[in-house]
């Protein structure tokens, strides 16, 4: 972990409170737990997908330790959604909106039942290419935006580049990758929070304001 207390007023709140392949995918015997908020220990099903691949617990444990319990009044944009893990986590914990994007039309639905089935009222999902939707998004969005692509796509600072404008001054972002991602600095980011479990790396970037 690195990084200090942070200076703004969003990270400020967090700081203080703690290959698609064609075709349907096989649903396997996999879950993942939610694991705080009003959904604590729900299940999310997770598909038998190559390259899916849902935040590990303690990865997310340790990320919303760091945000805090309370996510009341927050925007999330979840832009690789997969299993829902991580946006589905977010709308646990009181974010006031959750925009999940995935662009497998299967995931997209099984991700709509778990939202029905949670009456997850403040969470929406739309069938998107996470890259195309962030282009073409307003500016100066969310709070938070969650970014967890395929490691083998090399989308990271790709993804980091899209989501930038989305956020709202002192906004957070959040990366997971393989390897340590440095913020090109024209992007005006800074780290705040980072950690590693096993082969995971993660980050949490401030958009200086």
């Amino acid at each position: 972990m690195s990084g200090g207390r942070p200076r703004s007023s969003v990270a400020a709140k967090a700081g203080a409170a703690g290959p698609q392949k064609q075709g349907a995918p096989r649903m396997a015997a996999r879950e993942v737990r939610i694991i705080g908020g009003q959904w604590k220990r729900s299940k999310l099903p997770v598909a038998d997908r190559p390259g899916l691949r849902p935040t590990p617990d303690r990865v997310r444990e340790t990320l919303f330790n760091w945000l805090g319990q309370d996510l009341d009044g927050w925007r999330v944009l979840d832009a690789f959604a997969g299993s829902g893990a991580l946006g589905f986590e977010a709308a646990s914990r009181g974010a006031t909106e959750v925009l999940l994007l995935e662009r497998d039309a299967e995931l997209a639905r099984s991700l709509n039942a778990s939202k029905v089935r949670l009456k997850a009222d403040m969470l929406r999902v739309e069938s998107s290419d996470a890259l195309a939707w962030m282009a073409r998004c307003a500016p100066a969005r969310f709070e938070l935006v969650l970014l967890d692509p395929p490691f083998q796509q090399d989308l990271f600072l790709p993804a980091l580049r899209a989501a930038l404008p989305l956020l709202v001054p002192d906004g957070l972002v959040y990366l997971e990758s393989g390897e340590p991602i440095v913020a090109p600095e024209e992007l005006g980011l800074e780290v705040w929070r980072s950690g590693k479990a096993g082969a995971v790396h993660f980050q949490v970037f401030r958009r200086k304001g």
